[in-house]
């Protein structure tokens, strides 16, 4: 597998990433691909089972768009660092059932953030402790990771026969819930709701942090944990 991890952190629309991952999927997946991706301006991004709320949204001035994953709203913007994981369909690391597919990635990118940075991240391993939202961050799923009980990356997925992708959501700095809760027409207080169900890396330090700065550690993690599966594979 490709291991030369520093160079999969493109900058790009939310439209642009959803675009890539539909197109990885397209044909038969043959070997693992990782992109991480960072984004200069916010979007709106809808969970699968939001689409009738597409043409439903206020007038905005971010873009909305729909992705193939289920889940809540997300709001993508400069304060989150995101990452597609497409595998084969056949991959050790999706072939245990749904949620067992997210247990490596979420107990990867916990480790890491704890390793690197300190902040004391765990992946839950407990059934959700906070029930699906309108708003993906507001919610806890199996599997992603919080710290201090509040949410820091959220994980979704998409399964066909030709391959399947795992996408998560890094919570760098803290989002503009405000936007978020505007954009979907929803009451401003929601927005406190979500500042006090999520955390950011940056709530850790005494100094902010971009995606370029966490990003190596997170590539790397997830690199040896996919290279993990093929050296067993091979035992």
């Amino acid at each position: 597998m490709k291991r030369d991890w520093l160079v999969d952190c493109l900058t790009a629309s939310a439209a642009q990433e959803q675009r890539w991952n539909e197109e990885q999927l397209d044909t038969l997946v043959t070997e693992p691909r990782l992109r991480f991706w960072r984004y200069t301006e916010p979007a709106l991004v809808l969970g699968c089972g939001q689409r009738a709320n597409l043409a439903q949204l206020p007038d905005s001035a971010i873009q909305a768009l729909v992705r193939h994953a289920g889940g809540g709203a997300v709001l993508t913007g400069p304060w989150m660092l995101s990452l597609s994981v497409i595998l084969p369909p056949d991959h050790p690391a999706v072939g245990q059932g749904i949620l067992s597919s997210y247990r490596w990635l979420g107990e990867g990118l916990a480790t890491a953030l704890h390793k690197c940075w300190d902040v004391p991240a765990k992946a839950l391993a407990s059934h959700p402790i906070r029930p699906a939202h309108w708003a993906c961050f507001a919610g806890l799923s199996p599997w992603e990771v919080v710290a201090d009980g509040r949410k820091l990356v959220g994980l979704a997925q998409v399964r066909r026969r030709t391959g399947v992708l795992l996408t998560a959501g890094i919570l760098v700095n803290p989002p503009d819930w405000a936007l978020l809760c505007e954009a979907m027409g929803k009451p401003q207080t929601d927005a406190t709701v979500l500042e006090r169900a999520t955390t950011s890396v940056s709530a850790y330090l005494d100094h902010m942090v971009t995606d370029l700065d966490v990003f190596p550690a997170l590539s790397f993690a997830v690199h040896e944990t996919l290279h993990s599966f093929s050296t067993q594979e091979t035992l």
